[in-house]
């Protein structure tokens, strides 16, 4: 079964050699290709990709430059993909060792599947230290303005025929477009499997202000997430809930300030306090109920 490993980017000059070197050196039985799906770059990106082109198997960029988000640059990577199965990694993370060949064996039992993730290769020590990624050990989970297990945008591999089935990844959102993407197949009755010896080494945000701000998006565009699927199942959110989070989330503030000692504590706490603010943010902006 022939392979389509897509990238999307944009201005990823600086770190999409490490990707490119990670892929040279996977071992994969059958076909497979490289497709640079950009965004709009006005880096070095081009001549980086030249460089790769007798290393990696039909390797090739093409243009996504006419929408901005990673959604559009995703679906148009698809688009031109020849495979038969669609394989996603992100243009600043690094595939590990036999991610490739593990990716094609579950593929070829499964339908949909997501690898695992782990932070430390990438990462400074102390965000890993504490801020501990959820699919370093299984899908990421179920919770609270969640209904179903998802994965990263650039963990998933799908079979081709099911990405076009369910027109692609959402492009009007901005953020969280991966986790529609999950819940969307799902919903049409495909189960999400967790590949765990296929491994994905991820950068997590290396400033307490750029934990904080992800954090605040996430938070946000959960909230339009669960009002787009609040009439596919997505359980309602009652006032009673909501305070009652809050009240926990308070209380949890108040106890958490007292034991701030370093970079790891201040970016737990930047994290959990820009999802609670996204959320709240979320709430007013799309007028529901979320908190």
């Amino acid at each position: 079964m022939k392979l389509s490993v897509i990238i999307p980017c944009l201005n990823a000059a600086g770190t999409i050699a490490a990707q490119f070197e990670a892929l040279a050196g996977q071992n994969y039985s059958e076909p497979w290709e490289v497709i640079v799906s950009d965004n709009g770059s006005t880096d070095d990106l081009v001549n980086v990709v030249k460089r790769y082109v007798s290393r990696l198997p039909d390797l090739r960029i093409v243009d996504a430059s006419d929408k901005r988000g990673q959604a559009h640059a995703r679906n148009i990577g698809a688009k031109f993909a020849l495979g038969e199965a669609l394989v996603f990694c992100d243009a600043d993370d690094e595939v590990a060792p036999g991610w490739l060949s593990a990716m094609g064996k579950a593929l070829s039992k499964y339908d949909f599947v997501a690898c695992r993730i782990d932070a430390n290769k990438l990462s400074p020590a102390w965000v890993t230290k504490q801020v501990r990624h959820s699919q370093a050990s299984g899908l990421q989970p179920k919770g609270e303005l969640s209904y179903l297990p998802h994965a990263g945008g650039g963990t998933l591999g799908v079979k081709r025929w099911i990405h076009e089935t369910i027109g692609g990844f959402d492009e009007s959102l901005a953020l969280c477009e991966d986790t529609d993407y999950c819940w969307n197949i799902q919903l049409k009755g495909v189960t999400l499997h967790f590949v765990s010896d296929a491994v994905m080494h991820v950068r997590v945000r290396d400033t307490i202000i750029g934990n904080y701000r992800q954090a605040v998006g996430w938070g946000e565009y959960r909230v339009l997430l669960y009002k787009k699927h609040l009439p596919f199942g997505m359980p309602k959110r009652t006032w009673k809930q909501g305070i009652a989070s809050w009240m926990n989330f308070i209380i949890w503030f108040a106890k958490s300030i007292p034991h701030i000692r370093d970079k790891s504590d201040r970016a737990v706490w930047a994290r959990r306090c820009g999802a609670k603010i996204g959320r709240l943010k979320g709430s007013i902006k799309y007028r529901v109920l979320a908190i």
